[in-house]
């Protein structure tokens, strides 16, 4: 249990606020201890590729595409079209920010739990949008509408590379559906279309390489897509780290550093961003040194015992 969390438990969170003087520092432990208080299990997936590189946060010219790089991994984001009524294509760009996030968490964790590349929609995701804290509705709509469509146009590209060999997997992420009613105040069963099908190349990778995560805890997170990314890489790397291992801040910003220039920028955004992640993951073992990252193995947000439970 964290250190924030341990003093929770030890004085109650009313307490452990008033041991505060940061503004900032009080709001995370209501965070925590709201985490502490869930008594639901959900489980959310996501791929492992999305563990060590990451959507931008911030919209990019339309035309742009978005290269990231992680470890011993790229990702290429290539902008897409689709079709419109009435004849022509429209030019999607690059998928950005918490709410694309969102629903490719959905998209995959509910193509995993089926076994099944075609995702219901429809009231499903209404519902299941509602639950993470996303009604949707005026602004919220019209963001998740616009993010979906982006996920629909784009294409992907995965780079794998060692000292001897480099691959790669080019594709779609989606292969049809996520079309919108133009009204945001239709039957909710009209919001989308009933089914989406996941491309075949990216449903096999998903199944290959998994990542589980606490659904609840996102809800807590899920305006800061930064806390976001953080909390999924964490979920990947504590539980199988088999002894404390130092990433540097160098390797720090390279993999979580885009749209800044300065290290000493970023260094200050990700601390805070990383507290938050923290704050959602109780079993999270981290330490923030002058020369980078200490972490420490840590068990997964969910027990593999309770996963393997919720995937039947």
């Amino acid at each position: 249990m964290g250190q924030l969390h341990r003093l929770i438990s030890q004085v109650g969170r009313e307490q452990a606020k008033a041991l505060q003087t940061d503004p900032d520092q009080r709001s995370l432990i209501d965070i925590a201890a709201a985490v502490l208080e869930e008594e639901r299990q959900d489980l959310g997936i996501t791929y492992s590729g999305f563990a060590l590189t990451a959507l931008p946060h911030r919209r990019l010219p339309d035309d742009q595409p978005w290269e990231r790089r992680g470890h011993r991994i790229r990702l290429l984001i290539e902008p897409g079209r689709l079709p419109v009524r009435g004849g022509g294509f429209k030019l999607y760009g690059v998928p950005y920010g918490s709410r694309a996030r969102m629903i490719l968490l959905y998209l995959q964790t509910r193509a995993l739990q089926t076994d099944s590349r075609e995702v219901e929609l429809g009231r499903s995701m209404h519902d299941w949008l509602d639950r993470m804290g996303l009604s949707v509705g005026g602004q919220t709509y019209r963001d998740i509408r616009e993010q979906a469509s982006r996920i629909a146009a784009c294409n992907l590209t995965f780079a794998w590379e060692d000292a001897n060999s480099l691959g790669f997997e080019k594709d779609s992420i989606v292969k049809g559906g996520i079309h919108f009613s133009s009204e945001h105040n239709s039957p909710q069963g009209t919001l989308w279309e009933d089914r989406v099908l996941l491309s075949e190349a990216f449903f096999r990778e998903l199944k290959a390489h998994p990542v589980p995560i606490w659904e609840p805890a996102l809800r807590h997170i899920q305006n800061n897509s930064t806390s976001i990314d953080i909390y999924i890489w964490l979920a990947y790397r504590l539980h199988s780290l088999s002894k404390s291992t130092t990433i540097t801040w160098p390797a720090v910003f390279e993999q979580f550093g885009a749209g800044y220039s300065r290290l000493r920028d970023f260094r200050k955004r990700f601390i805070e961003a990383l507290q938050l992640a923290l704050a959602v993951y109780p079993e999270a073992r981290v330490d923030v040194e002058d020369h980078g990252l200490l972490l420490h193995p840590s068990p997964p947000p969910i027990p593999e015992r309770k996963m393997t439970q919720l995937m039947r």
